[in-house]
């Protein structure tokens, strides 16, 4: 459940004036220090934090959204612009990085970690529990399965946002090892701008640029770290492992709406990425289960690299193809196709090439776990909102909620009655949700609303992470297909 909240600063209209967007948004502060720095052997079973009410509200959600989207679209024109120059230089366009220098070999298991909801703490992501360096300590990472980059927030900080518990100190880690701005991956990260000079001596560390939308954005040095796994063997027992020489990004200057937590942990396609870092460890697929966002700190499910069996095994287990190949003109994000969407069982009119990639980067559909609503491109947006509008009968329409639409009050229903939504992809696929991924029912005025908004024409489309709840949700890219099967990821 959502609740609303108080607006703070001002309001600004999208292209098509649905929704309003907050400029600035205030969040408490207040969290406990985390009390157990040492690494124990019960490393993913962390003692539960303390529940804070408090829940993250839609507008909130919203804004970080659309700076989010913001700096999707501006990732897709610099890809572009940067594969452009190499292809015309003759250069090289990196390949997805290989495994951490100091293994050969996959490892014979699972890599798993423990997976929570951000909303206990306000944050409208999901959180990722990782140790680092030597000797390992704890912190955690937005789940992010549209960037690249690794990275966490470092002593010293000069400008930097709340997190819970103490920042990452280099200082204090024997495996803490700087990418010289000479090294060949230095090229791998943008640089801030203007670029600092590279001396002869090859004795300055690789400055960093990464930029998430509006305020939010990163900056700091290129290094290497040790990352302490939990290996699920075969035979199901479990141990930690040490990967050494994990490419991350050391962040001294900091800023956006990542409330509470220590960095990012990048799992898009790209070759900085821990998922493309790891591939030749643990294979060429990892899997997720986002449970109910709503749910309690004391609550979590799973993030899995490696083979599946028992989800490869479920009944209702569905594939669908991701775009690959010269119609994905950026390397980061997980596309697919759409051939249509279903409302109430019907198959909407919208024109196929409202889902199709254009040729200068646009267009086309991404499943984001970073991104907290759903987005459509245009005309997809305002058809299915129309769908919906002409479908949901017998409830009283509500109108004074500035960003979603449509909404109803609910008041006095024991069982929602509304429409089913799916999307049927190009290749045949289906996948249908359940109403409580594609409505959001505000808790303190038994409302609810459409959790569905829209970007310009041009824009991507987007199945953030509301849609994906409860959803046991397979990233192969070997095979390059994204799989899909309703879960209660909570029993997980």
């Amino acid at each position: 459940m959502v609740s609303k909240c108080l607006l703070v600063g001002y309001f600004y209209f999208f292209s098509y004036g649905i929704f309003t967007v907050l400029s600035q948004v205030g969040f408490d502060d207040g969290f406990d220090e985390i009390q157990n720095e040492d690494f124990k052997i019960e490393m993913l079973n962390l003692k539960h934090r303390e529940e804070i009410k408090t829940k993250i509200s839609v507008m909130e959600s919203t804004a970080k959204d659309l700076y989010r989207i913001q700096s999707l679209h501006t990732r897709i024109a610099e890809k572009k612009k940067k594969k452009e120059a190499a292809r015309r230089a003759g250069g090289q366009i990196f390949a997805p990085a290989p495994s951490p220098e100091s293994h050969t070999g996959r490892f014979s298991g699972q890599l798993m970690a423990t997976l929570k909801s951000g909303v206990s703490i306000g944050s409208g992501e999901y959180l990722m529990d990782v140790f680092v360096g030597t000797p390992p300590k704890h912190f955690s990472l937005i789940l992010d399965t549209g960037s690249d980059l690794n990275w966490i927030q470092c002593d010293p900080c000069y400008d930097c946002f709340e997190q819970k518990g103490p920042y990452y100190d280099p200082k204090k880690s024997n495996s803490f090892r700087n990418v010289s701005c000479n090294d060949p991956r230095c090229q791998l990260v943008s640089s801030p701008d203007p670029p600092r000079r590279c001396k002869a001596e090859n004795h300055y560390s690789c400055p960093y640029y990464y930029w998430y939308g509006d305020s939010s954005n990163t900056t700091g040095d290129f290094a290497l770290e040790t990352f302490t796994v939990n290996l699920t063997m075969e035979n199901g027992k479990s141990e930690f492992r040490k990967v050494e020489n994990v490419m991350f990004g050391c962040g001294h200057w900091n800023r956006g709406l990542f409330h509470g937590a220590a960095g990012v942990l990048g799992l898009g396609r790209g070759p900085l990425s821990f998922a493309s870092q790891l591939q030749s460890l643990y294979g060429q697929s990892f899997s997720y289960c986002l449970l109910d966002r709503n749910s309690n700190s004391s609550v979590s499910s799973k993030l899995i690299f490696g083979e599946n069996k028992g989800l490869m095994r479920r009944q209702g287990l569905n594939f669908t193809t991701l775009v690959a190949g010269k119609e994905n003109p950026v390397d980061t994000f997980y596309y697919v196709q759409i051939k249509s969407v279903l409302v109430g069982g019907e198959e909407l009119d919208i024109p196929l090439e409202t889902w199709d990639l254009s040729s200068n980067g646009g267009g086309g559909m991404i499943i984001d776990s970073g991104t907290t609503l759903s987005y459509f491109a245009d005309p997809a947006y305002k058809i299915i909102k129309e769908a919906f509008v002409e479908k949901v009968k017998g409830y009283q329409v509500v109108k004074d909620f500035p960003i979603l639409d449509p909404c109803y009050n609910v008041s006095s229903v024991d069982k929602l009655d509304l429409p089913s939504f799916g999307f049927v992809f190009s290749d045949g696929a289906i996948w249908n949700f359940p109403v409580e991924n594609y409505f959001i029912k505000l808790e303190t005025d038994n409302v609810v609303c459409l959790a569905i908004l829209g970007t310009p024409r041009s824009g991507l489309s987007i199945i953030g992470n509301y849609q994906q709840q409860n959803f046991h949700i397979l990233y192969d890219t070997k095979r390059s297909r994204l799989g899909f099967a309703l879960t209660k990821c909570a029993d997980m």
